[in-house]
């Protein structure tokens, strides 16, 4: 004969209204109340703690009440936090990929787990299926009054990982749509860069005079914190203004000789960028780039192609990085052009990548296609249209073209 279960029923459901009902079993002195939770339309059981039927209803109905209250904390599979870090592990798959830079996850803790400002701080009990466009504008509200200094790309960065979040409980088909969020309107400043020639007259070239600069030093032996200052500063000025890299440790001081072809009609390098800002790329350089790379391989006669191109002796590339980046204070020193008069920015090693993206919007007479200068540099028509065609002047076959009457 099989033995009753311990978990059968002692006695009946006792039903008080629509939704809650008490009962007991033999596992357990005290009675239990099943709750109908509104928003899963899931039925929930929980212990009330009394052995008689009086209290334990008193106790079932404070339970629903509770469990039914409108900012109760979600479910946890449905609670912004769990989607937050879904998010998390979806971007670090993007990463592997190599669809995304490694930054890509910091970016995006960054704005979740801010111990002052982070969204899961504020959201991170609630339940994504509840949220709404208002209470979006709330939380902007109360953090325009406690953070006021809050830049709009850093309010607008808030935004895109909100909906990034929120994105992924839609794509579980948790939620239909995303939420309406106003972007919040901020101000371009135009990027620093180094005018040249023909925006401005040959004696106020300023990337020459840059060039020129570099030279001098290497030609004086000047030091910075005891290391020479040599030709390679030089060509690392005309690689970055001629290859359109960023500057940074994840693309230009990442490459190495296996990352460089070079190729023919037209006579340009092949760059790969295996883990840029944007992801995976190959970029094609102007022929200038070409001749910085034969002198490196004439400086380094013996590297390998696992051999970075710059400072290959430094396996750090945070430290190469920034011995390149004081060299290139020294000389905006020296040249007089650490301050853009017209941007009123200072200028960095960064400022080379914004030279080089104007130099193809001005040099190429209005011909280059913004689309392939975008999808080379790894950036955006959107970004290439609002930070450096708008700013530039007209060229001359512009005017022209403006001041046309037809054939």
């Amino acid at each position: 004969m099989t033995n009753a279960s311990k978990h059968r029923l002692q006695g009946p459901i006792v039903r008080i209204r629509r939704g809650v009902a008490i009962y007991k079993t033999y596992a357990s002195p005290y009675y239990y109340a099943r709750i109908l939770e509104v928003k899963t339309r899931r039925y929930k059981v929980r212990s009330t703690k009394e052995t008689t039927r009086l209290q334990a209803r008193v106790v079932a109905e404070e339970l629903a009440l509770e469990l039914n209250r409108a900012d109760a904390p979600a479910t946890r599979e449905y609670s912004f936090k769990y989607y937050a870090q879904r998010l998390i592990v979806k971007g670090q798959g993007l990463i592997e990929r190599r669809e995304r830079n490694k930054n890509y996850i910091r970016t995006i803790k960054l704005f979740l787990d801010n111990d002052d400002w982070g969204l899961v701080r504020h959201f991170g009990s609630r339940d994504v299926r509840e949220l709404t466009t208002r209470d979006w504008q709330l939380f902007m509200e109360g953090l325009s009054s406690k953070r006021a200094d809050l830049s709009a790309s850093t309010r607008n960065m808030l935004m895109a990982t909100f909906r990034n979040v929120l994105k992924v409980a839609r794509d579980d088909g948790l939620i239909d749509v995303v939420p309406g969020t106003p972007r919040t309107r901020q101000k371009d400043n135009p990027r620093p860069f180094f005018r040249f020639a023909p925006l401005v007259p040959d004696e106020r070239d300023e990337y020459q005079r840059l060039l020129e600069g570099a030279r001098a030093l290497a030609k004086q032996g000047a030091k910075v914190r005891g290391l020479p200052i040599t030709g390679e500063l030089y060509d690392l000025l005309i690689f970055t203004v001629h290859s359109f890299v960023r500057p940074t440790t994840t693309e230009l001081y990442a490459l190495k000789h296996n990352d460089i072809t070079i190729e023919s009609h037209p006579h340009r390098l092949l760059v790969t960028i295996r883990n840029g800002k944007t992801g995976f790329r190959v970029a094609n350089t102007m022929p200038g780039a070409v001749s910085v790379f034969n002198r490196i391989k004439e400086r380094y006669p013996a590297a390998g192609g696992d051999d970075y191109l710059f400072l290959p002796d430094y396996e750090n590339r945070e430290t190469a990085a920034r011995i390149f980046q004081r060299q290139f204070n020294l000389l905006l020193e020296e040249t007089g052009l650490k301050h853009d008069a017209v941007t009123n920015a200072e200028r960095s090693v960064y400022s080379l990548r914004h030279t080089a993206i104007c130099m193809r919007l001005v040099l190429s007479h209005g011909k280059v296609n913004i689309f392939t200068l975008a999808k080379n540099a790894g950036t955006s028509v959107e970004q290439i249209e609002r930070f450096y065609a708008r700013n530039l002047p007209l060229s001359r076959e512009l005017a022209r073209n403006l001041q046309s009457f037809g054939s």
